[in-house]
């Protein structure tokens, strides 16, 4: 018979898968710790959350959640940010796509010296641009209005995007191309039907990302708009403060409602995520 040999961990290993796992319990208290006392302090009275922020509530205050959507009209809230979050990400990705193909298919005067320059954005502070973009929306006479976010997050999102969605169609076999040409397939038939189909991966994964910015952004929503109409979810929040009394736990009950939908599209999308991103680094 013969023995199964166990390699002998020595004191640099026990040390070292040690350290690893005091890392990972410290992110991961350091991540759902909040999150569980903001779950929890949503369920008390304002009273037992002054007084007693680290006890469980004497009876759950679920009444909270109601008064967070009737007080702040929460769901008028709601679906203006799922309007410019989800038309600002597909306004991003469409553009993004078509930039992406280009300067991964063709070669042109300046190619790389305007790619470089559109992949430098993400170098860029978001803050810096606020003047601009208050400008330009100014300008052209949207302001105040949804459409200003939704200008505005397709725009900001641009860099990070075509840096994903250009390492995965510059990995494309241009041979695919060359065939599809042979039957006849025009410039926007090989986009549509031959490059964008296989650079899914890399477009849920920007996607993702720009859509997860616009839905937590707060400061442009703050800058772009003034009245209740185009008010979006987390700048509603805003708004549970007051200059004589701040109803917290309603606050937080607002901010669990504003965190689901985050989760929900993580929980489906992170496979798609982990594997975009490791496929992008290896491509690239």
């Amino acid at each position: 018979m013969v023995k199964s040999r166990r390699k002998k961990l020595t004191v640099t290993d026990i040390v070292a898968k040690t350290a690893k796992w005091v890392v990972l319990i410290l992110f991961l208290i350091s991540t759902f710790v909040p999150l569980v006392w903001l779950l929890v302090g949503s369920l008390k009275t304002n009273l037992e959350l002054q007084t007693e922020p680290f006890s469980l509530p004497a009876v759950p205050q679920f009444s909270n959640y109601v008064e967070a959507v009737q007080i702040s009209s929460l769901h008028l809230l709601f679906l203006n940010s799922v309007f410019v979050s989800g038309l600002s990400t597909v306004i991003n990705l469409l553009i993004v796509s078509m930039a992406a193909y280009v300067f991964s298919r063709y070669t042109f005067r300046g190619q790389n010296a305007l790619l470089n320059l559109m992949l430098a954005g993400v170098l860029v502070p978001i803050v810096a641009l606020m003047v601009p973009y208050f400008r330009i929306i100014i300008g052209i006479g949207i302001y105040d209005t949804l459409w200003a976010l939704v200008v505005t997050y397709a725009g900001i999102n641009v860099p990070i995007s075509l840096f994903l969605v250009y390492g995965f169609m510059k990995t494309i076999p241009r041979e695919l191309e060359e065939a599809s040409i042979i039957d006849g397939c025009g410039f926007f038939q090989r986009y549509a039907q031959i490059v964008l189909p296989l650079s899914k991966l890399g477009l849920v994964t920007a996607g993702t990302f720009a859509f997860l910015f616009s839905w937590n952004e707060f400061v442009y929503a703050l800058l772009l708009t003034a009245s209740e109409r185009s008010r979006t979810l987390q700048l509603g929040i805003r708004f549970f403060t007051s200059q004589f009394r701040t109803d917290y736990t309603s606050m937080y009950a607002a901010i669990i409602i504003a965190i689901i939908p985050m989760i929900i599209v993580y929980v489906l999308l992170h496979e798609r995520i982990i594997s975009g991103l490791t496929s992008g680094a290896l491509k690239g």
